[in-house]
């Protein structure tokens, strides 16, 4: 099975990273480097799908994928 995009990006605003998985809604976690968000949204994406399971409700097939723009 695929498994789910992580987008990881810095935010200035929060003063660290953030990692989030497009695919479950509202599944994102900070870090203080880019491997620390990583962790913690694998953490957070173990819980989503926990609660998801638990209250009954369909858990998204991984499909998200970004667009990658070639430059030159």
């Amino acid at each position: 099975m695929k498994d789910y995009h992580i987008n990881i990006f810095y935010s200035e605003e929060d003063e660290g990273y953030i990692a989030d998985i497009p695919d479950l809604k509202f599944c994102s976690a900070w870090g203080s480097t880019p491997e620390e968000a990583v962790r913690e949204v694998m953490i957070a994406k173990a819980a989503w799908l926990e609660t998801a399971t638990a209250e009954g409700k369909s858990i998204p097939k991984p499909k998200y994928r970004p667009i990658i723009y070639q430059v030159g």
